[in-house]
């Protein structure tokens, strides 16, 4: 169970590296729209992240 943790934290840190590492300046263009944004806007992001995520773990597993 914390091999899988570990290699899930592990290609999350490869994907969210990517972006970056590929377009520097778009990834900084994204963050700067993003501050912005209001609290309320950002969680709104957040939530669908974070179910967009689930739906994705319970498809796939």
């Amino acid at each position: 169970m914390t091999s899988t943790i570990l290699l899930a934290f592990a290609l999350m840190l490869v994907l969210e590296g990517a972006m970056p590492f590929i377009a520097p300046a778009a990834w900084r263009e994204t963050f700067r729209r993003l501050i912005q944004f209001s609290d309320g806007q950002i969680r709104f992001v957040g939530l669908t992240s974070m179910l967009i995520g689930l739906v994705l773990l319970v498809l796939f597993s």
